[in-house]
């Protein structure tokens, strides 16, 4: 099991930037995938962006691209989300979640999940 603690929400106007946290913990990370999702009131939790941990491999949802970068700091265990441009329609509840899986969009298939971190775009 792995450990994930998430941070750096907040409120912020459109065109802005936020850049989430995610620390992890527990099992080894070497073989796993962070995955972000997010989750609207009255809407699905939808995928953001993934990185595999070992080799920095990304996958991004069509939402994010060319504005969200998803990277990770080995030394700190910790994986990132800097999200510009923000639009009103990215406000969400993030989270960021471990799978086994490789680069994987499926929720289903992360086992291991944050609290969660609020993101608020004012417009």
């Amino acid at each position: 099991q792995v450990q994930l603690v998430e941070s750096g929400g907040g409120l912020v106007q459109t065109g802005g930037s936020l850049r989430l946290s995610c620390a992890a913990s527990g099992r080894t990370l070497t073989t796993s995938t962070i995955g972000w999702f997010r989750q609207a009131p009255g809407k699905e939790r939808e995928f953001v962006a993934a990185i595999k941990w070992n080799v920095g491999v990304t996958n991004y949802a069509a939402a994010g691209k060319g504005r969200f970068t998803i990277s990770r700091d080995n030394g700190k265990n910790t994986v990132y989300l800097q999200m510009n441009n923000l639009k009103p329609e990215d406000t969400a509840v993030y989270y960021c979640a471990a799978s086994s899986f490789y680069l994987s969009g499926n929720s289903l298939r992360y086992d291991s999940w944050g609290q969660g971190t609020q993101v608020t775009v004012s417009s």
